[in-house]
């Protein structure tokens, strides 16, 4: 492999239904205009609750990506 440089950032998606469906929406947003996206990792799971019910799954997930030239 040649020598690269990979950047990261940090997501946070969100689904009604569950968390991985929350870390879905965040690559599948990211992929729309990140190319190369290459590593991701979920970092932290929550959820926002009211009225004592779960109203929404959220996953921040790091996302790696090559830069280019």
């Amino acid at each position: 492999m040649a020598d690269s440089v990979y950047k990261i950032i940090e997501l946070v998606g969100t689904s009604s239904e569950s968390w991985e469906k929350a870390a879905e929406a965040a690559i599948k947003k990211a992929s729309k205009s990140l190319r190369d996206l290459r590593i991701a990792e979920v970092s932290q799971l929550d959820m926002q609750i009211k009225d004592g019910k779960i109203e929404a799954y959220r996953a921040k997930v790091k996302v790696s990506f090559r830069y280019e030239e």
